[in-house]
């Protein structure tokens, strides 16, 4: 696990394939259209908890499964960003709701390691098309909220998205103090 957070810090990590497809500019937000390439990807999906208890919940289960918990008892490395989708209520607020998703790394794609832990799932996707906006700091559910709306007022008129789910991606350690990279992805409809 030491070796994993090492790497992380000091940028031996796969990235997630994509493709900018345009940028754009609106009500002082900046924003991408992407394709991201599908995958297989080990999921955790937690209920019943507020997201950023949610993730305290899912995240280290995932570290654990590309850590080496699993049949082959293979570190994996780490990909990212590490997405989760969560689900606005109708006020904008989120449901007690999560999925993460990490992406397997390119090496273990056509086979990945089956999880330890049962509520480590390994799933297939297909790729999508999002509209992104970057933020930094420790990002935490208020940050996420905000910063989706603040992307769906800027592409108001101009574009579709699904609005029962999105995206919020993180690129960093939580050990990173400074340059921290969080998104929100919208899903193009």
């Amino acid at each position: 696990m030491l070796g994993m957070i090492g790497n992380s810090l000091f940028g031996a990590v796969e990235t997630w394939p994509w493709q900018v497809l345009s940028k754009g500019d609106k009500e002082e937000v900046t924003y991408e259209e992407r394709t991201c390439e599908g995958g297989k990807f080990a999921t955790v999906e937690v209920t019943d908890k507020p997201v950023d208890e949610a993730l305290r919940v899912a995240m280290p289960k995932v570290v654990k499964y590309v850590g080496g918990t699993n049949d082959k008892g293979a570190w994996m490395g780490m990909t990212v960003p590490v997405s989760f989708a969560v689900f606005p209520s109708e006020d904008g607020s989120l449901q007690k709701k999560l999925k993460v998703w990490f992406r397997i790394p390119n090496q273990f794609q056509s086979n990945p390691p089956i999880p330890s832990d049962e509520s480590v799932k390994i799933e297939e996707r297909d790729s999508i098309t999002v509209y992104s906006t970057q933020f930094g700091g420790y990002a935490k559910e208020a940050d996420y909220v905000a910063h989706a709306a603040r992307l769906r007022a800027a592409l108001e008129g101009t574009a579709t998205y699904q609005k029962d789910v999105y995206f919020c991606t993180g690129y960093d350690p939580p050990m990173k103090p400074y340059g921290r990279r969080n998104e929100i992805w919208l899903l193009k409809t």
